[in-house]
């Protein structure tokens, strides 16, 4: 089964003299979907992977006459992994600027590393995309509403990634999540300079999966890893540039009791948390179904904005007192306050509406959560 992908048609952001840069974590699909287009593509391209040795010498050396051989009679370049060639910034930027219309696509899956490498020299000459693990929206596009509600437990169980997707035997997904966590997960991440104990990662990251949906705090963190504060913070920079979590920081606006100064972090694949925790049960025999409920909903949210390209910030409320708000959407010069719940009801915090009374509030639950994650609007990429 093919999984539609939003951007299955890359031709919209392919200009010549410009990068395309995508991103994500392994295993979502970067190569396959780089594949699908460059092979059905009308030109003549050449593909290759910044893990081949000989390609790595070509262009970290940034020789222009030998960069401009290697580019000769090609109309596009692809180069797969490419944040494992050292500087590649400057390699692609002697390609744009030396071979007129060249049109040129990289993919990585450590945004420390690539984003790093070209951010500067490709200023003005890239554009960026992120390819995350399946959407849901992307997911509507092969089963109709009622098939993916039905879905749903599965979703909170063993996550998004493609092949795990697409695997019919709940024992099979499982295994898939747990080799993909296993595997490739920390590979970037271990591969980087003075990192040499998966360890006390996966110590960090298994801390991380507890305490979704909760405030973190990094000196407790530090104690129980045996690290010191600034090491921890260092790591959760880097599992958040290698797209293993991403955090949510506090809205503050109107009142000073709002927490500002902790995070809360949330895993990009629900699966991925699990296999670190290593329980793969059913909802019905597990205490943490409004943490997955949480992280899911925050994660699909996220995928939501990135594939519309909706301009927002996101954040959590949470005062001293303990009334809190689970994500803060500030766009379009307003706040729009959602809380989630599996089974509960809710109302905003009376502070809350208080404070910002001009702020929208909604819960989002199992009745209405497709529209809060755009299942029910048209497919149509940009």
């Amino acid at each position: 089964m093919q999984i539609p992908r939003f951007y299955e048609n890359l031709e919209a952001f392919i200009k010549p003299g410009k990068v395309l840069v995508l991103y994500g974590p392994r295993q979502v699909g970067k190569t396959t979907l780089l594949k699908n287009y460059i092979e059905n593509a009308a030109w003549k391209y050449r593909l290759d992977s910044g893990e081949d040795t000989r390609i790595r010498e070509i262009l970290e050396l940034r020789n222009f006459a030998k960069i401009k051989e290697y580019a000769a009679g090609y109309d596009l370049l692809a180069i797969d992994e490419a944040q494992k060639i050292p500087r590649i910034g400057e390699a692609l930027k002697i390609l744009v600027d030396q071979v007129p219309g060249i049109r040129i696509i990289a993919t990585g899956s450590s945004s420390f590393e690539l984003a790093g490498q070209i951010g500067e020299p490709l200023t003005g000459r890239k554009t960026t995309l992120t390819l995350f693990p399946v959407a849901q929206m992307e997911l509507a596009k092969l089963y109709p509403p009622l098939e993916l509600r039905e879905k749903l437990e599965d979703s909170l169980v063993f996550g998004g990634y493609p092949e795990v997707e697409v695997a019919t035997d709940k024992n099979e997904k499982a295994r898939l999540v747990a080799e993909i966590a296993s595997s490739y997960l920390l590979k970037d991440i271990l591969s980087l300079d003075r990192i040499r104990s998966s360890k006390i990662l996966l110590d960090l990251l298994r801390l991380l999966a507890f305490q979704v949906g909760s405030e973190v705090s990094l000196s407790e963190l530090a104690q129980k890893v045996g690290l010191d504060y600034k090491t921890v913070a260092r790591y959760l920079d880097l599992f958040e540039k290698n797209f293993v979590i991403f955090s949510l920081r506090g809205y503050s606006g109107n009142l000073r009791n709002e927490i500002t100064k902790k995070a809360k972090y949330f895993f990009f694949d629900t699966g991925i948390r699990n296999a670190l925790i290593a329980n793969f049960n059913p909802l019905g025999l597990r205490n943490d179904v409004g943490q997955l409920w949480e992280n899911f909903l925050m994660m699909e949210r996220m995928k939501f904005n990135a594939y519309r390209m909706t301009p927002v910030n996101s954040y959590f409320w949470r005062t001293w007192e303990g009334r809190e708000i689970d994500l803060i959407e500030e766009r379009e010069g307003r706040l729009f306050a959602y809380e989630f719940k599996w089974t509960e009801k809710s109302r905003a915090p009376k502070k809350f509406l208080e404070a910002y009374p001009e702020a929208a509030f909604e819960v989002v639950n199992r009745d209405n959560y497709q529209e809060f994650i755009g299942i029910d609007l048209p497919f149509t990429p940009a």
